[in-house]
């Protein structure tokens, strides 16, 4: 029998209803886990942290709710193998832990951006992006201020060689260095996303193109 899917709650998040819906519509069961709880990850097949603005981003985006309790078992999950999707502000909770390296800044120009972007898959070698092909363009929607990916440039070049870069802008909003929308862990198990597949997920919506990264959970 499957497991269910665990979506990861913080003060602030409020995108979680958004991925509860695509989880249910593939078929499966989750469970919301609090910020201020561990949890047993034998009881979950995947991890999501959806998007949301946690402690209304005061301080740094994602610095205290990297802190939190629970992300002691989200750590635990990852060394594990467990696949889990950090989406915007769960983006930057992940590279704020370590857990995705780099850091989100302010978008260059300091403004927030709403709009729909053009995105390229750069591998099909994750659960999330399974459903796509290598080079493939889907249109999806962003939501953020501090959404511009940021790191060294030993790091840049290492992610970049590793194949841990795996979808990239066609067009870029944010001044995100060498357009990077979402980025991998060394395992490639542990992925963050800037733009909000949840939000493409019907036709209705504008487009449909984000569905597919939750279609492996089917």
């Amino acid at each position: 029998m499957s497991k269910k899917i665990g979506i990861v709650r913080f003060l602030g998040t409020n995108c979680d209803r958004d991925i509860e819906q695509a989880v249910t519509e593939m078929g499966r069961k989750v469970d919301y886990l609090w910020f201020r709880d561990t949890f047993n990850i034998s009881e979950y097949d995947a991890l999501v942290l959806p998007g949301g603005f946690s402690y209304g981003d005061y301080l740094r985006t994602g610095a205290l709710s990297a802190r939190a309790p629970v992300m002691a078992s989200v750590r635990e999950a990852a060394e594990k193998g467990m696949p889990i999707l950090g989406i915007c502000n769960g983006f930057q909770i992940l590279c704020e832990s370590g857990l995705l390296p780099g850091v989100l800044v302010r978008n260059q120009g300091l403004k927030f951006k709403d709009e729909w972007v053009q995105i390229s898959i750069q591998t099909s070698a994750t659960p999330w992006t399974s459903q796509y092909k290598v080079q493939e363009k889907i249109k999806v929607p962003i939501a953020h201020g501090e959404g511009c990916f940021y790191a060294d440039r030993e790091t840049v070049m290492r992610i970049r060689e590793q194949d841990q870069v795996w979808c990239t802008y066609d067009v870029n909003p944010n001044g995100s260095i060498y357009d990077i929308a979402g980025i991998l862990n060394e395992k490639k198990n542990v992925a963050g996303l800037m733009p909000h597949p949840e939000r493409a997920f019907y036709n209705w919506m504008g487009s449909s193109d984000g569905r597919r990264f939750f279609q492996w959970l089917s």
